[in-house]
């Protein structure tokens, strides 16, 4: 390979049109740009959205719903899961660093307990919250609960 025959990798250049240089170009006058208006300007940038003047439709389009400030997201574990683990491990207490080492939660989420399945273990169960038939399910078994 000799200096002449270097040339750049294929799909790296581009071939681009030089506006403003002059009439000799070809694209020389307005550069393309046509007569007059914002689009002829230089620094003109269209703003996301617009239409022109015609009402945008994210305003056109009314708000609809309602999000609650208060509201708390809970990552759900199912009692299940819970006998599952408790077989797997061989564990009588499970908190939230057992489900992190499990892979369950990454320990930033509130974690709620709930009634899906059947628990036949006796295990102390720390979580965020427990609905009605979980806390129900764990003491039948003869476990505890306990809210962190």
């Amino acid at each position: 390979m000799k200096l002449h025959e270097l040339k750049p990798a294929k799909g790296s250049t581009h071939s681009r049109r030089r506006i403003g240089r002059g009439p000799g170009s070809g694209l020389g006058g307005t550069s393309t740009r046509g007569h007059k208006g914002a689009k002829s300007r230089s620094g003109y940038k269209k703003k996301v959205g617009f239409e022109g003047g015609q009402m945008p439709l994210q305003r056109r389009v009314p708000k609809a719903g309602f999000k609650n400030i208060n509201h708390k997201e809970y990552f759900a574990v199912n009692i299940s899961t819970l006998q599952k683990l408790a077989e797997k491990k061989g564990l009588e207490k499970i908190g939230i660093q057992e489900l992190i080492d499990a892979g369950l939660t990454n320990g930033k989420e509130l974690v709620k307990i709930l009634g899906n399945g059947e628990l036949k273990a006796t295990l102390t169960v720390e979580a965020n919250a427990f609905s009605k038939k979980a806390e129900e399910a764990i003491k039948a078994a003869g476990g505890n609960i306990t809210i962190i």
